[in-house]
């Protein structure tokens, strides 16, 4: 019973090494689409004649657009590591993991706080216009 799980699993690793360098491949894919959209938001901001506290505040939503593009691609990363960790554990891959988590909690935990930042921004920006 023992040879026949790991002769299973024997044939099934090229197919999740297939996997995992499919996941790599979009996590990039991911992350480039998100700086491009986040580019042409950008361009399209500066073209504009606003104030600078306006645009600043744009800048604001444009970078947490990317930055939620970058957590997407950092989860997409975590998801083919801990693959690669089933697969194939090593301390390395653990430790990898392990760093990996990390930094996609802080940028999660600083994303979010900018998101709601810019959130109320937005509100108190509508609130002015309807005083006004």
């Amino acid at each position: 019973m023992h040879d026949l799980a790991q002769n299973i699993m024997g044939n099934l690793i090229p197919f999740f090494d297939l996997f995992i360098l499919a996941l790599n491949i979009f996590s990039i894919v991911v992350l480039i689409w998100g700086v491009i959209m986040a580019g042409i938001d950008f361009l399209k901001s500066e073209r504009t004649d606003r104030n600078r506290v306006v645009m600043a505040r744009q800048n604001n939503f444009i970078k947490s657009f990317l930055g939620s593009y970058i957590l997407l691609s950092l989860e997409i990363l975590i998801a083919a590591d801990i693959i690669e960790s089933i697969i194939k554990p090593t301390f390395q891959d653990i430790l990898k993991l392990a760093i990996l988590v990390v930094i996609r909690t802080v940028i999660s935990y600083f994303l979010h706080k900018e998101i709601e930042d810019a959130l109320k921004d937005k509100e108190n920006e509508t609130e002015e216009k309807k005083t006004n």
